[in-house]
């Protein structure tokens, strides 16, 4: 038999609120309270849509921001990326963070001026199909793009479900099977409603519900939240997983990457090697940033961008 966690029973004794009452409550707030986002104008279209959601992957929305603009600025449609090397696409991502993310992109852009005539295509199955784009991308595109009819489960959304919902303070550290039924569950039956929902919920657990000080004097749902009604019980579940980088492989890929984007041509050994001054681990960054195609030997000691 399966243990339950004095959470997980507190939930189940904990009135239950009506799925309308949920849909009502949280679409009405976000109407008073969402952020004048620019993908969320409507000249931001399909693709400004599509590009916001690669680079919102794991950073703030901050930090996108003024990279997102100037991407727009230079590409706004995917076929001027896709007629770039995919080196500009990692020198344009600049400091985001996670720059794989960006030859995802180009890859995507080319795929959909290849197959779709350079629009972004409406169809859930032919996101999906797209190179670089998972299930979470394709539903999010899929519904702020075109309005339709999907679960988006994102960390936001799945943290307000666990707490709203589930009545406890932290969702797995992986997406889980349950996850998707309880939010295939609540999501509202008409298009237009299930997309303003899944924006809503996004936007609520990036404003108020947010994983470290949730602000439940302002939670539209705090009537109904389980997690409140339980009496906050602390999280006890495996231990989140921490980010760090001072020092670790990552800081030091990021640190090479940027000599190559802010060179005007090819660098040298010499050049990388000033950058960081253990030999050993400068090497691995290196050497991972060649695996992962971010860069390109051209001879012996020198590097670049990549070209195809």
């Amino acid at each position: 038999m399966t243990a339950t966690t004095p959470a997980a029973e507190a939930a189940r004794s904990a009135p239950a609120a009506d799925t309308a009452a949920l849909h009502t409550s949280v679409t009405a707030w976000f109407a008073a309270h969402a952020r004048d986002l620019p993908w969320r104008r409507p000249e931001a279209g399909p693709w400004g849509v599509m590009v916001s959601e690669f680079m919102l992957q794991q950073t703030p929305v901050s930090r996108v921001l003024p990279v997102y603009e100037e991407w727009l600025a230079r590409w706004p449609r995917p076929a001027g990326l896709a007629a770039e090397p995919p080196g500009e696409a990692v020198r344009a991502w600049g400091r985001l963070g996670y720059p794989r993310r960006a030859l995802r992109l180009h890859a995507a852009a080319t795929a959909i001026t290849e197959r779709h005539g350079g629009e972004v295509p409406d169809d859930h199955d032919a996101l999906l199909a797209l190179p670089g784009v998972g299930e979470y991308t394709a539903a999010a595109v899929a519904s702020f793009a075109y309005g339709r009819r999907h679960a988006v489960l994102d960390t936001n959304v799945r943290r307000v479900l666990a707490r709203v919902v589930t009545g406890v303070q932290y969702p797995p550290n992986a997406t889980t099977a349950a996850e998707r039924r309880l939010a295939q569950r609540l999501l509202p039956g008409d298009e237009a409603t299930a997309a303003r929902w899944a924006a809503a919920t996004m936007e609520l657990g990036a404003l108020v519900c947010t994983a470290r000080t949730p602000d439940c004097g302002r939670c539209p749902v705090a009537a109904y939240c389980a997690w409140r009604l339980a009496g906050f019980p602390a999280h006890d579940g495996p231990p989140r997983r921490g980010q760090t980088y001072a020092g670790t492989d990552r800081q030091v890929r990021g640190m090479l990457l940027a000599v190559l984007r802010e060179a005007t041509g090819p660098v040298t050994q010499e050049q990388i090697d000033a950058v960081w001054d253990e030999p050993v681990q400068r090497a691995r960054a290196l050497d991972g940033l060649v695996a992962d195609g971010l860069v390109e030997p051209v001879a012996q000691g020198v590097y670049r961008l990549p070209l195809e």
